[in-house]
């Protein structure tokens, strides 16, 4: 007779072995994204992942798509095609979306005669957020002392730390901003930056848009660029501090059959460096990264995209992709 764990051997030996689990979604997953307003693609194949606890610049002049692109994010606008999602959903599907992702698009949306407190109160009331959030929020932003004015006595600096409490105000995973530093005080700047490197170094994460690289590359990690709604490059922080100074040596020396394509990264790079100079219009260079036909240097389908630059981060030597990814086409697997 088969003693006790004999048995319980056998059993073990039959077990059905569970499942591995599921990798955990990136924040933002951009999907060959397209969105157009009748003949004018303000968005065109757009694609590329973020990865948790990083702080990624979005750059591009305006009109470049940024904007679009956020929007379709938050579920305010809705793709022509593609997918645009966070935390491998569209954002009307996320449970409890205020404690997930926090997002300020425009300084100007509040009512003028309501305080910053009760601007806050009412967010936090929609979002069944207790009001002592609303205090923290205050206090973190620096909007304690002026709570109680009217909005419109606001200067455009304490609008946006405004905007930007109340997008902390379920304390996100996720912070999705547009132009966050428009009208702050250098002061305030200082603050914004080591308050959003703060923030991914909790393993948070930060998509913030800008036209202005020299600013995004004191604080991201990585820098996707938009230029004339496609991704025209992928930087890491150290390329994108090159770039400032020598736009044209910040893409790294191309191979003869790449030129062409690094030229039009180049355009899309001193465009976002120099939003209001004239630049020459990219060429087709990024078709292989926005949907359209493939470059002649393009990867082979299932192997890693190109990046458009030195991949280095100058904190930890991280490889680009820790921080951005270009998924190929096709289905995207997170590893």
């Amino acid at each position: 007779m088969p003693s006790i764990a004999d048995a319980e051997a056998s059993n073990q030996r039959h077990q059905v072995p569970r499942p591995a689990a599921l990798a955990t979604p990136a924040p933002v997953s951009v999907r060959v994204l397209t969105k157009r307003y009748g003949a004018v693609a303000a968005v065109d194949g757009l694609t590329f992942e973020l990865m948790q606890g990083t702080v990624t610049g979005f750059l591009g002049p305006n009109g470049a798509g940024k904007s679009s692109t956020l929007r379709m994010l938050l579920g305010l606008a809705e793709p022509t095609s593609g997918e645009a999602l966070v935390f491998g959903r569209p954002y009307s599907q996320l449970q409890d979306p205020a404690r997930r992702v926090g997002a300020l698009l425009e300084s100007g949306d509040f009512d003028p005669g309501r305080s910053g407190r009760n601007h806050l109160r009412a967010l936090a009331l929609a979002g069944q957020i207790g009001f002592d959030r609303v205090e923290e929020v205050l206090d973190l932003v620096g909007l304690q002392g002026a709570a109680d004015r009217p909005v419109k006595g606001y200067s455009l600096g304490m609008r946006q730390r405004l905007g930007l409490a109340g997008a902390l105000l379920g304390d996100p995973e996720l912070l999705l901003l547009d132009e966050p530093a428009n009208g702050l005080d250098p002061e305030g700047v200082h603050w914004l930056r080591g308050f959003l490197r703060n923030f991914a170094a909790e393993g948070r994460t930060v998509l913030v848009s800008s036209h202005v690289l020299a600013e995004v590359a004191r604080t991201a990690d990585a820098v996707v660029i938009m230029h004339r709604g496609r991704l025209a490059a992928l930087l890491g922080r150290t390329s994108s501090r090159k770039v400032i100074d020598r736009s044209r040596s910040a893409i790294c020396t191309p191979r003869p059959a790449a030129r062409s394509e690094r030229r039009g990264q180049v355009r899309a790079v001193q465009a976002a460096n120099h939003p209001h100079r004239s630049v020459p219009a990219a060429d087709s260079c990024c078709s292989h990264r926005s949907g359209g036909s493939p470059a002649r240097d393009e990867p082979a389908r299932g192997g890693p995209a190109e990046l458009a630059g030195p991949a280095e981060d100058s904190r930890d030597g991280h490889d680009l992709r820790d921080a951005v990814r270009l998924p190929t086409r096709g289905p995207v697997h997170h590893q």
